[in-house]
């Protein structure tokens, strides 16, 4: 039957490396889980200090995050994200992530994201500065397993 050949993949998180978000940020950390050239996907854990802002970036695809951890925020929005919390992100929009204080001390902010297209870094007249796809992600976890002694599996592959 055609779906018996459909390939699935399992991933642990305990099987993939913490890389610093360089060049934008060494304390901001990512974990990569698939990086699909087919469908221009990313998904990825994002681990941030609970102090401080991403810069702003605008999305050409459709992007979900899940926060797993913490507390953040959109300076252009009212609302706030905490553990548990879903944020649906059309293409085109653009926005400013910034950390929220904790309401009960101080702990990292940990997001899942699923990020469909480029992420494009840009400045205050929204001009592009830098761009991240699933091959920048591919390109900064092989680097980091290069320069780490690790052996960079193939998270672009199917099953």
């Amino acid at each position: 039957m055609l779906f018996e050949q459909i390939q699935t993949a399992c991933i642990n998180d305990a099987d993939l490396p913490w890389i610093p978000f360089t060049p934008y940020s060494e304390r901001v950390l990512v974990k990569y889980f698939k990086l699909d050239p087919i469908r221009g996907e990313t998904i990825a854990l994002l681990k941030a200090p609970a102090k401080g802002q991403m810069p702003r970036h605008r999305h050409t695809g459709t992007v979900i995050v899940y926060t797993v951890e913490g507390r953040w925020k959109y300076r252009e929005h009212e609302w706030i994200a905490e553990k548990g919390s879903i944020v649906y992100e059309t293409a085109g929009s653009a926005h400013t992530p910034e950390a929220v204080a904790p309401l009960d001390g101080p702990g990292d902010i940990v997001t899942l994201n699923i990020i469909q297209g480029e992420l494009v870094f840009t400045d205050e007249n929204g001009r592009a500065l830098a761009t991240e796809d699933w091959r920048s992600g591919w390109n900064r976890y092989a680097d980091y397993c290069r320069a780490h002694g690790l052996t960079p599996r193939d998270l672009t592959a199917f099953g």
